[in-house]
């Protein structure tokens, strides 16, 4: 069965995570690709989109290698968002936000998430989920970019998120996901950072929500370089899963953010 199939089946059998809430007959699917200097990487990128998409949104941080040129250029129809803050959650924030489709697609724009995969995700919404989780490491999921020491970091983060809030991920730092958009404001997006992925985890699984895992297969960066930083993320990702096991912790810390902000 082609991709398009593929999308245009798992999008009819789609009816929304409640029965008693009215959905959509059809319900659209927003990308939305966080963008900084990937010029290169979009024309492999949106080769791998499927058709009928509703909507294609970039979120870009003021990229000075053209990128949002040649975002309009491969797809006119494509939204553009400039980045009002700084880092990976700032953008998710800010395209989550522009979304106007009821499934919400994350997806990197350096290639190593393939855009082919977006109908297992809808298909999975269709069947049930709220929220569904790519993994690298579920049956039939693999990496071609991890190495091995971020695959231990990862791990080990992993069993922490699951053994505090009896979650069962197989794959706690992995941005590929989907969701309807009624999950938003039990995300409540509030970080900068690529913690932003273990944030979104954590509080999808603390509102009771249905997660599925399906596998992904992440592949090598095309062009350029990450901002990724194992250990400085890593760092990030721990403070998070802290914080948001102590609410009056992360409401102190948020004042103290809110703080530095305002006199920086």
């Amino acid at each position: 069965m082609s991709t398009t199939a593929r999308l245009s089946e798992a999008v009819s059998l789609a009816t929304g995570p409640r029965a008693d809430e009215p959905q959509p007959a059809t319900p659209r699917v927003s990308v939305v690709m966080p963008t900084l200097n990937e010029a290169r990487n979009l024309p492999f990128v949106f080769k791998r989109l499927p058709p009928g998409l509703h909507e294609v949104v970039i979120v870009d941080g003021h990229s000075t290698d053209g990128t949002v040129e040649e975002a309009r250029r491969l797809r006119p129809d494509v939204r553009v968002v400039m980045q009002r803050g700084r880092g990976k959650g700032a953008a998710l924030r800010d395209g989550f936000a522009a979304c106007t489709g009821e499934i919400i697609v994350m997806l990197d724009a350096d290639g190593s998430t393939d855009a082919a995969e977006i109908p297992r995700f809808v298909a999975a919404l269709a069947n049930g989920a709220d929220f569904v989780k790519g993994s690298r490491f579920a049956q039939g999921g693999g990496s071609s970019d991890i190495t091995a020491f971020r695959r231990v970091g990862n791990r080990a983060l992993n069993a922490v998120v699951n053994s505090l809030y009896g979650t069962h991920y197989s794959d706690l730092c992995y941005g590929y996901n989907a969701f309807w958009g009624r999950c938003l404001p039990y995300m409540r997006v509030d970080c900068d950072g690529f913690e932003v992925e273990t944030l979104i985890n954590i509080r999808i699984a603390q509102a009771g929500l249905v997660i599925h895992e399906v596998p992904s297969h992440e592949y090598y960066r095309i062009y350029g370089r990450s901002n990724l930083r194992a250990v400085r993320d890593g760092i990030r990702v721990l403070r998070t899963i802290a914080l948001e096991r102590m609410p009056s912790i992360r409401r102190a810390w948020s004042v103290v953010g809110t703080g530095r902000t305002a006199a920086s």
